[in-house]
């Protein structure tokens, strides 16, 4: 029985070179969930990013984190590597959605009737449309007569507003722009920015496999720590030109990579 357990750990460590995409072609086949946990351990790093994102947004960093990680394992158990995408790029989304699931469901402190959140929101929208239209700030009574309503359900439903611990992501704001206004969730969404520094993360750790250790210390000390070409060559006990040769092996292989992530 202890020859099998070491048996077995020999096995997943092992697998802690092998290519992502090969185990979860393995993962695919066998449902091996030593797999999954190396495949969830590899990309954690994702969660984090974007749990970083949100946090600081009305809900504690570890809880925003554990989501993460929810929509990360829910991610691996559904990613078909067969279709040819990135796991990066199908993740992010769906760890993104879980995470503002969370806040559309867990945002009120205490839960309040749907009539008074959904009467919440369009006082909100409201104020921004009677400031401008009445160049005030509208009275509770503005506010009752813009909506149709009593002056007691607008004082209830400001009143419940005051237990919704973040913003809400439903809320607008004026963009200066008499076309649209902004909505809270397209300021704290910025995706597009997340999407390239995971997938960039992605590429630079699959691309320095390819590299040697000397190569990999020239790429790390000339495009991360900005040292010169002199510097290095002191550091290594090698000639500036041999430095600038290996930097210009490096980036080929990296332009390769790209064109086989491209292809």
């Amino acid at each position: 029985m202890a020859n099998q357990g070491l048996s077995r750990k020999k096995d997943f460590d092992n697998r802690k070179d092998t290519d992502t995409k090969v185990l979860f072609k393995e993962y695919k086949e066998t449902g091996d969930l030593n797999i999954r946990e190396e495949l969830i351990e590899r990309h954690l790093y994702i969660a984090e990013i974007l749990s970083k994102k949100y946090a600081n947004r009305g809900i504690d960093y570890e809880d925003i984190y554990q989501v993460a990680s929810i929509g990360l394992i829910y991610a691996v158990d559904r990613f078909d590597v067969d279709k040819g995408f990135e796991f990066s790029s199908f993740a992010t989304p769906t760890i993104i959605g879980e995470i503002k699931k969370y806040f559309r469901d867990k945002g009120w402190t205490i839960r309040v009737p749907r009539r008074i959140q959904e009467l919440s929101k369009k006082i909100n929208n409201s104020k921004d449309l009677l400031s401008q239209k009445l160049q005030r700030s509208p009275t509770v009574e503005d506010i009752a007569e813009y909506l149709s309503c009593s002056t007691e359900e607008v004082l209830e439903a400001m009143e419940a507003s005051k237990v919704y611990t973040p913003q809400s992501l439903d809320i607008t704001y004026d963009s200066n722009n008499d076309d649209k206004d902004v909505n809270l969730s397209d300021l704290i969404g910025e995706e597009d920015l997340y999407f390239d520094k995971i997938e960039n993360n992605d590429f630079i750790l699959r691309a320095m496999k390819n590299l040697n250790e000397m190569e990999k210390q020239i790429l790390v000390n000339r495009f991360f720590n900005k040292k010169t070409q002199v510097s290095i060559a002191e550091k290594l006990g090698i000639s500036q030109m041999t430095v600038s040769r290996i930097e210009k092996k490096v980036i080929d292989k990296f332009r390769k990579e790209m064109k086989k992530t491209l292809s």
